[in-house]
Order: structure tokens, then C-alpha cells, then sequence
């Protein structure tokens, strides 16, 4: 039983939630993992820029025949080469899955929680070095654009929109836009190289509800990754991996509102954890063909932790490999 003062704190503290996450994970993003997810970009592929400028006579000796402008040595009959523009902007969009599934959680948060402090850690760090941040956010059937802006107002209106996305199912006239369909439309919405991160639970079953047709996002996704860079955040929770021993329960599918009694017993808690685990393994090879990064975030583990985890895993492999590098040129 709570007091009346209680209760007009409660109710404060309900009104001022929203505004209050928002500043709790800009705090924690800032204090925990500033200077670790990024550095001073030169560009986004090796050499002196990526971006095509102006053409100018071809002097030999000093430049590269690769950058060869042959339009334009062809319409002047003079050798021209085309100069790079160092990228020194990164633009970063980011697929950030707010399905029905994502209303779930049974530990520390929800999962759509976690998609929001996946989707902050990444924006925070990217405006505070002046890069944009843009978001096409899936929910209520669709997928809504927020464009690339840069500044901390502009992240705290896109992380506030994430937030607001409604819950639940789409009208009857809406079906729900599969992943594969949000990421295809990533890739062809903006064609500037930079950072792509998409944050999913990656459940999703095919056409007609057919299993094998599972991971159709796969090959939008490595589309995507052979021109841009490319994070998939995996956002998971425990009673997604295994099932309590709890007897009878009604599971409800979100994505289709589907009920079903079922008796859980061992024989199918068992099953049911070696599904979860091969769907999770498949996961992990269907986006380590595609060469994207993956990163697993859980409800009822410090998904800081597990970034500054990650962001080390990636450092050592880096480093390893250019270790790697040197010692064959230097043979």
C-alpha cells in the first residue's frame, strides 16, 4: 500500500520518464564509452578520400595512373586525373526494428528498450564528433524515415520518436513490412558510403509463415555491406533461449496475436532451447557471410558492457591483421 506522497511522486517521476531516459542514457553513453566506438575518420576507404572532385592535367611522375579521368582525357585529347576528396563527414543511418516482437522483455527491460540504447549509444558518439545521424525506424507496419541531422537536440527529438513508436499490431489494411524489405530500402534510400547499423531481433519467419524461408534479410544485408560499413545489433531475451519449467502457459505469437496452450514439459523445453540455438548459430553465419559486425545485447546483461566487449574484440582483430599485413610485405 503506498502513501499519498508516494503516489504524487510516482506520478511526477511517470511524467518526466521519457526526458529523464533520455538524459540517464546520454550520461551513460558519454561517461562510459565516449573516445571507445570512434576516432578522428580520415575517410571511409583507404587512400587520400573516397570522394570524386575536380579533374586537373595528369603530371607524370607525381600522379597515380590509377585516378585516370579518361571522359575527360578523351573530350580534351590532354591526360586528366581526378582528385579525391577526403571523407571527412561520416553519415550514419541506422534500421532500428520496432515490430511487435520487440515488445518483450522479462528481465532488466524491454526489448524496444534495449533498441533505444543501442540506437542512442551509436547516435550520441556520432553527434558529438559532428557526424549525422539518420534512422529509418520499422513500426506500425511501415518504415519512417528520420533524416540526418547533427547536434545533440536533433538526437534527442530522433531517440524521442524511437521511443514513441506505438505497440502492437497494425491495422487490418497494414501488414507488417518484413526486415528484409527495411533493410533493401536502407541500401537503396542512400547510396553515400558510410556507417549502416541495423538493431533487430532478426525473428522472422518467411512468406506464409514458411520457416525455411527464415533469414530472407540475408542477402539485403549483403548488399548493403559490400558498399557501406556495416553493424547488426542483435537484441535478445533470456525466454527467447530457453522456456521455464512452469507447466501450462498461453504463448502468444506478437507478430500475429496467434495464442497457443502449451504444456511444458522437459521434452519440449529441451527441444525448444536447441531450436533457439540453432536459429541464434544460423544468425551468426548468415551475417558473418555477409561481412557485417555482429554485436549481441541481451535484457538481462549490461548492454554497456557488452559493447566496450565487442569494440575490443574488434580492436585486437584489427590489430592482429595489421600485424598480419606487415610481416608479408616485409617478406
Amino acid at each position: 500500500m503506498t502513501s499519498p506522497q508516494d503516489s504524487r511522486t510516482g506520478e511526477e517521476s511517470a511524467g518526466r520518464d521519457p526526458e529523464h531516459a533520455l538524459r540517464r542514457l546520454e550520461l551513460t553513453v558519454v561517461r562510459r564509452l565516449d573516445g571507445l566506438l570512434h576516432g578522428q575518420h580520415q575517410g571511409l576507404l583507404p587512400g587520400a578520400g573516397s570522394e570524386f572532385g575536380d579533374s586537373r592535367v595528369y603530371v607524370p611522375g607525381e600522379d597515380d595512373v590509377r585516378r585516370m579521368d579518361w571522359a575527360v582525357t578523351a573530350r580534351t585529347t590532354v591526360p586528366h586525373v581526378r582528385d579525391l576528396v577526403a571523407d571527412r563527414e561520416l553519415e550514419t543511418w541506422t534500421l532500428a526494428d520496432m515490430s511487435p516482437s520487440m515488445d518483450f522483455g522479462t528481465a532488466a527491460m524491454e526489448k524496444r528498450d534495449l533498441v533505444v540504447a543501442a540506437v542512442g549509444a551509436i547516435g550520441f558518439l556520432s553527434s558529438r564528433v559532428g557526424d549525422r545521424f539518420g534512422a529509418h525506424v520499422l513500426h506500425d507496419g511501415e518504415v519512417h524515415r528520420l533524416p540526418p541531422r547533427t547536434g545533440r537536440a536533433a538526437m534527442y527529438a530522433l531517440l524521442q520518436t524511437v521511443m514513441d513508436a506505438p505497440r502492437g499490431l497494425p491495422s487490418a489494411d497494414r501488414p507488417l513490412t518484413p526486415l528484409a524489405e527495411a533493410v533493401e530500402g536502407l541500401g537503396r534510400a542512400h547510396r553515400k558510403r558510410g556507417l549502416r547499423v541495423v538493431v533487430s531481433d532478426f525473428l522472422e519467419l518467411g512468406a506464409g509463415g514458411d520457416p525455411a524461408a527464415e533469414r530472407a534479410w540475408e542477402r539485403p544485408v549483403r548488399r548493403l555491406a559490400a558498399r557501406h560499413q556495416v553493424l547488426a545489433v542483435e537484441v535478445l531475451d533470456p525466454r527467447e533461449l530457453e522456456l521455464p519449467d512452469v507447466g501450462r502457459v498461453a504463448l502468444t505469437d506478437p507478430e500475429t496475436g496467434r495464442t497457443r496452450d502449451i504444456h511444458l514439459t522437459g521434452r519440449i523445453r529441451r527441444a525448444y532451447a536447441e531450436a533457439a540455438r540453432a536459429h541464434r548459430e544460423a544468425t551468426r553465419l548468415a551475417l558473418r557471410r555477409c561481412g557485417a559486425g555482429h554485436l549481441v545485447l541481451r535484457t538481462d546483461r549490461d548492454w554497456v558492457y557488452d559493447i566496450v566487449q565487442f569494440v575490443m574484440r574488434c580492436r585486437r582483430t584489427a590489430h592482429l591483421a595489421g600485424r598480419h599485413t606487415a610481416r608479408r610485405a616485409g617478406a
